[in-house]
């Protein structure tokens, strides 16, 4: 996997969503540079990483990532969330902690479980993948700016950073919607043993603030945060996002 290395200071690792790749967070690595030393990844299949044909699955790229990368607090949005709460369970003495940002244990619904999309959502982007994958990625990226201020002014820099570091692969593309339409951590949430920061955007389409707020509840190290966004509060509202980090990371034990 490709690791861009800037900054300096403590330790984070910035692990990005489906279909996208590290450069998303340009804006929160612009506000947090001077403070941290940032670790920002391109998982399997996804920008300088296209050509990595490991399978995306976040326990897979948890795993190889904690072999490569110091010890770190790490910062994940949406699929990438799965990818840093695996590598907390797996290896709590490499994780200093981690910060969720809309993200959830589980990206589907449920008769026990109504706070996520239903499952024909994934359904229809796996679908169309073959006949028309920018189709696809266009929606899924309307849906991500829908709940912003400015969903207009967030759909158009999510288009101009999608493709930025070029195409991801279709299998990546297609293994990453398997797995977040079949990824249950629920019942792993008790078994945090690292405090955990997790970033809601409080008009999120994908991943409800409510889920957040309930994953945040199962652990007595666990805050949860809401901020008036859609799915990418980091595009949004960098500022906010980077000062909530930057206040969990102040507060963690060294």
């Amino acid at each position: 996997m490709y690791v861009e290395t800037v900054g300096a200071g403590p330790d984070l690792i910035l692990i990005h969503g489906w279909a996208m790749h590290g450069g998303v967070f340009a804006p929160l690595t612009r506000a947090l540079r001077e403070r941290f030393r940032l670790h920002v990844v391109d998982l399997p299949g996804h920008g300088f990483s296209r050509d990595d044909d490991v399978e995306l699955d976040p326990q897979t790229c948890a795993k190889n990532l904690l072999d490569t990368l110091p010890r770190a607090v790490w910062i994940g949005w949406s699929f990438g969330g799965l990818v840093s709460l695996r590598a907390a369970l797996a290896d709590p003495a490499r994780v200093r902690g981690i910060v969720q940002i809309a993200t959830s244990p589980r990206f589907v619904a449920a008769p026990d479980w109504p706070h996520a999309v239903t499952a024909d959502v994934f359904a229809q982007f796996a679908a169309g993948l073959h006949n028309d994958y920018r189709g696809v990625i266009e929606r899924f990226l309307a849906l991500e700016a829908i709940g912003s201020d400015d969903a207009q002014a967030e759909l158009r820099e999510l288009r101009t950073l999608v493709f930025a570091r070029g195409e991801p692969a279709m299998q990546a593309l297609q293994q990453g919607l398997r797995v977040l339409d079949t990824a249950d951590l629920r019942a792993r949430l008790p078994e945090l043993s690292v405090p955990s920061l997790w970033i809601a955007g409080r008009r999120d389409r994908l991943v409800p603030a409510a889920a957040m707020r309930w994953a945040a509840q199962q652990n007595p190290q666990s805050r949860f945060v809401d901020i008036s966004s859609g799915h990418a509060p980091f595009v949004s509202h960098a500022a906010e996002v980077a000062d909530a980090i930057i206040a969990f990371v102040e507060n963690l034990p060294a």
